[in-house]
């Protein structure tokens, strides 16, 4: 392990730090099998009373390492990205967020599992699923209607269209805007607020607002992972991430011309 996640502990509080600044915190695969063990670790510890989740540098999260993502696995083997969205939806303790920055793909479906979201002025977030001939993923196609409603969810998901940390707060998802300077202080004052409760009485208090949502929770995951699987890899998937890497705008007018028909 290369620490691509931090720790710290101050007064019931868990601090994870996402730690590739230099990638914009874009999750390789160690970093989603570290940032799993620390949420499986927080579940356990009893002394850990809230999680506050943010991110080194100047980004919350670009999401996915594209570099690492796509290398091969093995048969039968599970992505330690299904891991943590797993671990993400059982996890029962209080969850903060303190984000500014990109938040884009797995760093904006993150921001969505939180209970208090404190972002920055230089938010912007992203959920650009359609634009990489993919679909949502970590259970966000639920949790975005969840939150801002269908019609809003459905228009943000087609365009992936990029949101503003006060578009962000109009839409209900973020709970306050802050300074980036006042940011990380503002959360960390809100988590320590929660963490002086009884971590039972907190615990128990979750799970029920999280109730009625488990098993949607969990069926999102499983149909996003088969339309995950069945268009990754596709022509238009291929054509979106290889624009990526050379820095233009992908051409998808190609997969969708008709063929010309002789006039009868």
């Amino acid at each position: 392990m290369t620490h691509t996640v931090l720790k710290e502990y101050q007064n019931g509080v868990l601090i994870l730090t996402l730690n590739r600044p230099k990638k914009k915190n874009a999750f390789s695969r160690e970093q989603w099998v570290e940032f799993t063990l620390a949420l499986q670790e927080a579940q356990s510890d009893d002394s850990v009373a809230a999680v506050l989740l943010t991110g080194a540098g100047n980004d919350f999260s670009s999401g996915t390492d594209l570099n690492d993502f796509t290398t091969a696995m093995e048969p039968g083997e599970v992505h330690p990205f299904d891991a943590c969205a797993l671990a993400m939806v059982e996890f029962d303790k209080p969850l903060i967020a303190a984000a500014k920055g990109i938040a884009v793909g797995g760093g904006a479906t993150l921001l969505l599992h939180c209970d208090v979201v404190y972002v920055g002025e230089s938010l912007r977030l992203r959920f650009p699923f359609t634009s990489l001939g993919l679909v949502p993923e970590l259970a966000s196609s639920y949790l975005l209607t969840t939150i801002v409603g269908q019609r809003k969810a459905t228009e943000i998901m087609l365009r992936s269209e990029w949101i503003n940390a006060e578009r962000a707060a109009e839409l209900d998802l973020v709970t306050t805007v802050c300074s980036d300077e006042s940011l990380f202080e503002a959360a960390l004052a809100s988590a320590k607020d929660i963490a002086k409760w009884p971590v039972s009485s907190l615990v128990a208090t979750k799970r029920l607002v999280k109730a009625a949502r488990m098993e949607p929770l969990k069926q999102a995951l499983s149909d996003e992972k088969v339309a995950m699987e069945k268009l990754g890899g596709s022509p238009e998937n291929i054509e979106a991430v290889m624009a990526i890497f050379e820095k233009r705008d992908p051409d998808f007018s190609q997969f969708r011309k008709r063929e010309e028909v002789e006039p009868a």
